[in-house]
């Protein structure tokens, strides 16, 4: 697999360390068992695979490379490069400025800009409309594309479904950037839709199968159907694609439900449900599925609880906490200064979408068991901080150093 050129900064000794250690073990990656770092007083389970991705690591790449070659001009991010404040701070202290926000408002007008500019796609992706708005201006956007290779595939298979006459169901956030640009490169071919979630899809059904209007259909999915789709003409063929930082086993469920929702309506059997369902299972991001399998497995461990590192708005460490917090307390903090004291920890809410303190959060066992990973866009240095972090509470823990030294020789 292709080598990234990442800011140093953004490493761990120790965490590459271990990571490589279990990547020679474990080629195939089929032991999903979390690694445990055994200091005494508190051991930590990190889990077999967290951290950045091939498509974060491409565009992180991507952007420090173009402001190394490009001395002088004026670069600009569509949005966040990642959904990680420690890389998006990084590049606008670089000079880089951002033309819109992660939902999609405009920060900079697209008028402001000239041909000698230069503007970064970030690893999300983007619409059709924004790349034809820059190609006229005379903006190269493919020259400066880091748009994950993951998501791109995810498109090109949209495509080839579209060429067979089926429309495609989305799951995903209607308001994320990666939904936005997937849903309007399959629309640019084919009816889409997007569905949030197995709710919806179960809502989508009723219409499949003639059980609701069209006046309802047309309220009930406002600003998730493509322009002029037709509910009675539109979802007689379908296939299902996903963002990818979805939970897969969602996205699994949904398109297996829908796949079941034809089959019974069409009077199908396993060889012919093609003629009304794509097949779309190679569309899931491995990187994706394979935290959320490491997850799963890291759950397995009897601990006292979970911290997940990563970029509040980031919707795959988002689903890693939805995991985490179905079985223990579970901490989502962006920083290791989120971990005030030995007792105080401030940390994200996704549901309220608001920070909050917590007190007592390690608990008097001996030894504490603690749960750790993070998000595909979360630096690996933060991982090690929150490591370090909780090391300092406990005086008679091994050292860092010394267990260091155990995945190095």
């Amino acid at each position: 697999m292709k080598q990234f050129d990442v800011p140093i900064s953004y490493r761990s000794k120790l965490i590459s360390a271990i990571k490589n250690k279990r990547k020679v073990k474990d080629k195939l990656k089929k032991d999903l068992t979390p690694t445990l770092l055994d200091f005494g007083p508190v051991q930590i389970y990190l889990a077999r695979h967290f951290g950045f991705c091939y498509g974060v690591e491409n565009a992180i790449d991507i952007s420090f490379k173009t402001i190394e070659d490009n001395p002088g001009k004026r670069i600009f991010l569509l949005s966040e490069m990642i959904h990680n404040p420690q890389v998006n701070n990084d590049l606008t202290e670089r000079g880089v400025k951002f033309l819109m926000d992660t939902k999609g408002n405009t920060i900079i007008p697209f008028d402001a800009l000239n041909a000698d500019d230069i503007v970064i796609i970030p690893a999300f992706g983007t619409t059709v409309d924004i790349e034809n708005k820059l190609n006229a201006i005379g903006i190269r956007t493919e020259k400066f594309n880091s748009t994950c290779p993951f998501v791109e595939k995810v498109w090109n298979r949209a495509e080839a479904i579209a060429k067979n006459k089926y429309s495609i169901v989305v799951h995903g956030k209607p308001d994320h950037e990666e939904t936005r640009a997937t849903f309007s490169h399959s629309a640019a071919n084919t009816p889409t839709i997007v569905v949030k979630n197995m709710q919806e899809a179960i809502r989508l059904a009723d219409y499949i199968i003639g059980e609701k209007s069209a006046d309802n259909f047309y309220a009930e999915f406002k600003d998730q159907y493509s322009a002029g789709f037709n509910y009675e003409t539109d979802l007689q063929r379908i296939g299902v694609v996903n963002q990818t930082t979805m939970l897969a086993a969602d996205t699994q469920a949904i398109a297996e439900y829908l796949k079941e929702v034809m089959r019974h309506k069409y009077n199908l059997t396993e060889e012919t449900i093609e003629e009304r369902f794509a097949d779309t299972r190679d569309t899931l991001c491995y990187a994706t599925t394979d935290n959320q399998s490491a997850v799963y497995a890291m759950l397995e461990v009897n601990a006292d609880l979970a911290i997940v590192t990563g970029g509040y708005n980031s919707s795959n460490t988002s689903h890693l906490v939805e995991l985490c917090e179905q079985k223990l307390p579970t901490y989502f903090i962006d920083s290791p200064e989120k971990i005030n004291s030995e007792n105080e920890i401030r940390h994200f809410d996704f549901h309220t979408m608001r920070e909050q303190t917590s007190s007592g959060f390690i608990p008097k066992n001996n030894p504490v068991k603690i749960l750790i990973t993070s998000g595909a866009s979360c630096p690996d240095a933060i991982v090690e901080g929150v490591i370090s972090r909780l090391l300092s509470f406990f005086p008679a823990a091994k050292s860092y150093e010394d267990l260091f030294k155990e995945y190095t020789y």
